[in-house]
């Protein structure tokens, strides 16, 4: 044989070589992948062979299944449309899941291994069962009241969010994102027309996709004088430890004024008083006196800079819940910005807070100093209703000891009582809290803030909100804040409130 032709064979041998490499390496490594693959379209038909699982709250479905005479046999609906969607999120068909629809995949979708006894039946009876079922913590009433409030808000907000927990236990009891989406043409099976739908919202500048609950972080305003007031309190200061206050407060360039001239206008004021009146002097000069570390240390107690947490499934996974910040306060050498801590402290400057984080600060309060990690999977159950899991309430973090708690509950108690917070008042209810208003841009109307929580007549704490309304002209958006938190409170009590 001549050299071209020895090389030629050397070349055809090297290629079959390398074919007969990659079919062995596409067989034996990626086999599953391409099975799987969403692109795969006998996955995408064999995915709506059976009947995906329900998602409930208080046994109603507000994810369920139509059957069709198309090519997928279930359609995926939404029969609360905008209320429930910034939770459930979407079940799209070719496309990745979102919300609870994406954290509970392999459950709701049969695959998952809690449901391998269902399947090996399903192989000897011949069966095509459909998947588990999940149970939401969300209550009706409490769900049904947010979306009401802040869709119809007194101050015609457009964009907010409202967050309520059980304190006691850390289940979720309602949660609203507005402007929210209707998910089911997304779930279309006319896929044109399901991504022009997505496109469309993608494409809102009000962001409809956004779950602000869980996502958004803005400056929390004077909510975040309940961290100051926690790290006075641990630092050995009392409810009635008179401190600085006055018309206006200066530091390092940043003037520090009260929302009006009657606010703690004398030069001392209680704690408690600060509180109850929103002193942003006292509270200015009461952080920078506590120091950055003190300021920074409390709200990480309480979860800020967490970005871990997720809401979903005490088990793991979930809706993931955007970090809250305080910013670093700090000079460009490294030392403390004392104009900075002075702004910090009355929730301005860089902290940002997502609703979640407020509710959960008012949660912690009320629960005497213990927080629990928040959920909104309840229960899971196979197709037949049997219970696969049920959610055992753990605790996330202990920011404060009992003492401090029961310090805060005082002060927020006369928030209610008799300063800012005086909208969130409801009949047969003893309700504690803080209101917030930020401001966040030049020319910009600022953000109403409360959070705050509940107690029935046996002393329970039942609730706990934080309540968010973007861009409110006209001044005290926090009041109306507070309105909607109270009633939410009152619904998730099972309370009629007033």
């Amino acid at each position: 044989m001549n050299a071209p032709l020895r090389r030629a064979s050397v070349v055809i041998l090297v290629l079959f070589a390398l074919l007969f490499a990659n079919l062995n390496w596409v067989q034996a490594y990626k086999a599953d992948d391409y099975r799987t693959s969403g692109l795969n379209r006998r996955v995408v038909v064999a995915q709506y062979e059976r009947p995906r699982g329900v998602i409930e709250v208080d046994g109603q479905g507000v994810a369920e299944n139509k059957a069709t005479d198309d090519t997928l046999k279930y359609l995926r609906v939404y029969p609360k449309k905008q209320e429930y969607a910034p939770v459930l999120g979407y079940r799209p068909v070719s496309l990745a899941a979102t919300g609870i629809e994406n954290s509970e995949n392999d459950f709701l979708s049969g695959e998952s291994d809690k449901l391998f006894a269902d399947r090996v039946k399903d192989m000897f009876t011949g069966n095509n069962t459909g998947g588990g079922n999940v149970l939401l913590t969300l209550n009706t009433k409490a769900q049904d009241t947010a979306y009401d409030e802040m869709i119809h808000n007194e101050r015609g907000a457009k964009r907010g969010a409202a967050v309520a927990i059980d304190p006691r236990t850390g289940a979720i009891q309602a949660m609203v994102s507005m402007p929210s989406f209707d998910p089911n043409p997304l779930a279309s099976h006319d896929e044109k027309a399901a991504g022009a739908a997505y496109e469309k919202l993608l494409k809102d500048k009000s962001q409809p996709l956004l779950n602000r609950a869980t996502q958004e972080t803005l400056p929390p305003g004077s909510t975040f004088k309940t961290i100051i007031s926690a790290a006075a309190l641990e630092s050995g200061y009392s409810t009635s430890t008179e401190i600085p206050a006055g018309r206006s407060y200066t530091q390092s360039g940043a003037v520090i004024h009260n929302a009006e001239d009657e606010v703690c206008p004398s030069d001392q004021v209680t704690l408690k008083e600060a509180l109850t009146e929103s002193c942003n002097t006292g509270f200015a000069q009461l952080g920078v006196k506590l120091g950055r570390e003190k300021v920074m240390d409390t709200a990480k107690a309480f979860g800020f800079e967490d970005d871990k947490l997720t809401v979903g499934n005490l088990d793991g996974g979930g809706l993931p819940v955007a970090a809250s910040h305080t910013g670093a306060i700090a000079n460009p050498d490294g030392s403390a910005d004392l104009g900075a801590l002075a702004q910090s402290s009355i929730g301005q400057r860089d902290v940002r807070m997502t609703p979640v984080q407020g509710a959960l600060i008012a949660a912690t309060v009320a629960n005497g100093g213990k927080q629990m990690r928040p959920y909104l999977v309840q229960k899971l159950l196979s197709p037949d209703r049997r219970t696969i899991y049920t959610a055992d309430p753990k605790v996330l973090r202990d920011p404060i000891n009992s003492q401090v708690a029961d310090g805060l509950k005082e002060m927020m108690f006369s928030v209610v009582e008799n300063g800012t917070g005086k909208r969130a008042q409801n009949r047969g209810l003893d309700i504690g809290g803080k209101t917030g208003t930020a401001d966040n841009a030049e020319g910009a109307d600022p953000h109403g803030w409360f959070i705050g929580f509940a107690f029935n007549s046996k002393g329970e704490a039942v609730s706990a909100a934080c309540v968010m309304l973007e861009n409110v002209s006209g001044g005290h958006a926090s009041a109306e804040a507070a309105r909607i938190a109270g009633k939410i409170m009152a619904a998730a009590a099972g309370q009629e409130g007033d």
